[in-house]
């Protein structure tokens, strides 16, 4: 399976899963959530037009990924997910990015100084 192919596959079954309501939040997801004015309506939207810009298929608690996708004012967010292989899907952190921190509409890491 080719890498687009394989990455349609896994943001689909998150799909699947963040409609169904089958997700958690993380404690650290939870408060993200509230500190940055998050709205579970706005995740569940984010992620129905999302797209995974990283994939973390080695991640120490299990495979994981960041997706970008717009709420329905085009508020951008990152959010960072377990795979749907999970009972639940879980939401690790998520946050609107930073356009110092990103380039090309929030897909590509800008370098960092001196690094």
């Amino acid at each position: 399976m080719q890498d687009n192919d394989r990455r349609d596959e896994i943001v689909g079954a998150i799909r699947e899963k963040i409609a169904g309501g089958v997700f958690e939040f993380s404690d650290h997801a939870t408060y993200r959530s509230i500190r940055r004015g998050i709205t579970t309506e706005e995740i569940r939207q984010a992620i129905a037009n999302g797209e995974i810009i990283e994939d973390y298929p080695d991640d120490y608690y299990g495979p994981s990924c960041l997706i970008l996708g717009y709420t329905l004012t085009q508020r951008p967010l990152h959010i960072h997910c377990s795979y749907a292989t999970r009972p639940l899907v879980k939401i690790i952190t998520l946050y609107q990015p930073d356009p110092s921190e990103w380039l090309e509409n929030y897909k590509i890491r800008r370098p960092r100084n001196g690094l």
